[in-house]
């Protein structure tokens, strides 16, 4: 850490090269903060730069009261995050309420400052009216943290000290089902959002040197796992169905006919539609049957239909409204979006289902409902403050809830914050300070280079890529994720051609449930950009998939739009399916020649050896190496029994044995040799059926649970 102390009376006090200044006044009673990014401290003074950021400097107005004090320079752009390490007073300037750019008034306000009594305004910097700032003042405690946007000012501090990342493999938290180490503070406040990079995947720079494989198919989407190979990666796309759409708008509700009594607002401008937007479609073991809420015309109710095969699906009458049909929207809540979750780790049977709506308009509080049969809805809690788009999901490896919340960053436009808490309902009243820099679009996004600009965009629209929206859900051994990613043309053009606005869906992966990867930058779930009911707005489900025998679907929401209609660009939509297949993110492939690929060392408690391969005109082999690479008897190539199938679930087996219990909680490598076919995944079970005991996202048809207790019976009709 960089660490600046005070001055004990006003004069100059230099350390590690940073200069601060203290006025007696202050001297006593000033706050030390811990603060990060690029941050310094100065006087505060007539003529000083202001931010890291800019050159704007501070004019002649001082108060005489603030003239000489010490204050943080940061950046104007960049997130203010401040954590209290020694309690006292503290200063802050933000431009006035009311003020047309940048006022965190509100802000502060909520965080317990109050405006400085017969303090004047006064005019910080330039000679524009929204740069006249206040200021807002609160007696703070060890260990309070306060997180504000755009712009706010520190004056009068004791200590400042600057906070220093440790690199990931000094790491000392929590230790993950996969062997990865977390840092002490989680999650992670190191994003930058006006970084445009890529977001950083430590992980996959600093690997376990031993990696459990207990959970889960292991996926090839990176190389994690992955010691050495000559196979080469392909990385897949669903392809659309096409019967589609599945799920279009067909009652009066649906095609914005009819409005219920009781539903808060206009549920569209008489607008049709039928799609998720989030939403959720999930297998219920108990029923039998999927699940699938959906919104209704535009802002409408939430409804629910059911199906058995993924396909075709039923409209049932509940009593929620018992005119409208299939509605069970909790009254007196207008959706703009919202996620239904499953919570397979219910203490009790009526927090079964979760749900979360985001009210349209303004940031403001949410809601959060539980039920036990996903019909009746119990308000329980208001949320956290969140704009439009703010969805939620839960990440088992670790057994938290994780907000998704939209936020808009300077120069970076949409993106997202995280939050996590360990229940729904009591962790839902989060605070901005709660609140960590997550994701957002980076320079790799978008298929043509604006060379004016310097930075790609979309062929189309000529915009860069913004992120709408973000959800996310367990498969498998990883967290799977979906980039809502929106390519413009915005809103006020949208409405004046009736159209609708260009999003499209893009994977990402994490085995650490923050750092999200997407190594393939194609679009996976494209909008159809013609006149066609998907011809945009294509957003993705909060369960991202479900499970069919050997395939994954994946449903997604699409809008026609209705030209010459202002409000057109909502109208007309609709749920489509698109299909993979099971493990198909990626695979490691071979041509004619046979190529290898050998993993790190990983331990693992099962008895025998699963993979999903295509290789029906070519061959697989595998081996079990030490850690030195030196095959164990009888797991050796030349022992094993070449597979040439084609199959999601495929055991391995060599000659004199396939049960692997003898080398349990052993580290080993597998070692696979593949001529003319694709890997796409290998687990070891811990019985024949080929469980993996992975989780199986929104589930399907033969699983009973969260996780894949069943292998292979979940294949058969």
């Amino acid at each position: 850490m960089t660490k600046i102390k005070r001055a004990p009376v006003a004069a100059c006090l230099i350390l590690i090269g940073s200069v601060i200044f203290a006025s007696p006044a202050y001297a006593d009673s000033g706050a030390s903060l811990q603060f990060r990014g690029k941050g310094e401290v100065a006087r505060f003074e007539p003529g000083v730069k202001l931010f890291t950021d800019r050159g704007y400097t501070l004019t002649d107005q001082v108060p005489e009261d603030l003239h000489g004090l010490p204050f943080l320079r940061n950046g104007i752009a960049q997130p203010e995050d401040w954590l209290v390490l020694d309690p006292g007073s503290l200063t802050v300037l933000t431009p006035v309420p009311g003020a047309k750019y940048g006022s965190q008034a509100e802000a502060l306000e909520a965080a317990g400052f109050e405006r400085v009594p017969d303090s004047a305004s006064f005019q910080l910097f330039g000679d524009e009216a929204w740069n006249r700032v206040a200021a807002y003042r609160k007696q703070v405690r060890t260990g309070e943290r306060f997180v504000f946007n755009k712009f706010v000012v520190a004056v009068g501090l004791g200590e400042a000290i600057q906070y220093e990342e440790k690199p990931w493999s000094a790491n000392t938290g929590e230790r993950l089902y996969n062997g990865i180490r977390l840092p002490e503070e989680w999650p992670p406040r190191n994003i930058d959002p006006s970084d445009t990079s890529p977001m950083p995947v430590p992980y996959l720079d600093h690997p376990p040197e031993v990696i459990p494989i207990d959970v889960g198919r292991q996926l090839f989407i990176d190389d994690f796992l992955i010691a050495e190979t000559s196979l080469e990666r392909t990385f897949h796309r669903p392809e659309k169905y096409a019967g589609n759409p599945v799920l279009k708008p067909e009652t009066p509700v649906e095609r914005g006919e009819v409005e219920p009594e009781g539903h808060s607002k206009p549920s569209g401008h008489g607008n049709a539609g039928a799609v998720p937007k989030s939403g959720g479609c999930w297998w219920d073991p108990d029923a039998g049957h999927f699940k699938l809420w959906y919104e209704t015309s535009w802002f409408g109710p939430i409804a629910l239909v059911t199906s058995r095969d993924g396909i075709h699906w039923e409209r049932p009458n509940y009593d929620v409204w018992p005119e409208q049909g299939n509605l069970v929207h909790p009254e007196g809540i207008t959706p703009d979006s919202w996620t239904v979750v499953r919570n397979w780790d219910a203490a009790r049977p009526a927090e079964k289902w979760t749900l979360f709506i985001q009210p349209p308009g303004k940031p403001q509080p949410g809601f959060c409902l539980t039920s036990a049969d996903g019909i009746h809805w119990d308000r329980r809690t208001e949320s956290g403050t969140a704009g439009d788009r703010s969805t939620h999901f839960y990440n088992p490896f670790r057994q938290k809830w994780v907000y998704s919340i939209r936020a808009g960053f300077p120069g970076r436009g949409r993106a997202r914050k995280y939050y996590e808490c360990d229940d729904f309902v009591a962790g839902a009243q989060r605070t901005d300070a709660e609140e960590v820099p997550w994701l957002t679009a980076d320079e790799n996004d978008g298929d043509m280079l604006d060379e004016d600009r310097g930075v790609k965009v979309d062929y189309l629209t000529g915009r860069p890529a913004q992120l709408y929206n973000f959800d996310a859900v367990a498969y498998e051994s990883i967290m799977l994720g979906q980039f809502q990613l929106h390519w413009g043309p915005p809103n006020e053009i949208c409405h004046k051609a009736g159209l609708p606005k260009i999003t499209e869906l893009q994977f990402a992966y994490s085995r650490d449930g923050f750092h999200f990867h997407r190594p393939d930058r194609r679009v996976h779930i494209p909008a159809e950009r013609h006149d066609a009911w998907a011809r945009g707005y294509v957003q993705s489900l909060g369960n991202v998939c479900t499970i069919m025998g050997d395939k994954l679907f994946f449903y997604y929401t699409g809008y026609r739009g209705k030209p010459g209609n202002r409000m057109g660009t909502y109208d007309n939509s609709a749920t489509g399916l698109a299909v993979l297949r099971r493990d198909g993110f990626a695979s490691m492939d071979a041509g004619a020649d046979p190529g290898t690929l050998t993993t790190r060392p990983v331990t693992f408690s099962g008895k025998r050896l699963f993979v999903n391969v295509d290789a029906p005109g070519g061959r697989l082999r595998a081996a079990v190496l030490d850690e030195n690479g030196e095959p164990i008897p009888p797991f050796t190539l030349e022992n094993c029994k070449p597979l040439s199938v084609d199959s999601t679930l495929a055991a391995v087996r060599w000659k004199g044995g396939a049960d692997l219990s003898e080398l349990a909680d052993t580290p080993v490598r597998f070692q696979f040799e593949l001529t003319d076919g694709s890997l796409y995944a290998f687990w070891v079970s811990r019985d024949r059926s080929g469980r993996s005991d992975g989780y199986l996202a929104g589930g399907g048809p033969g699983y009973t649970g969260a996780t894949d207790t069943v292998g292979r019976a979940a294949l058969e009709p």
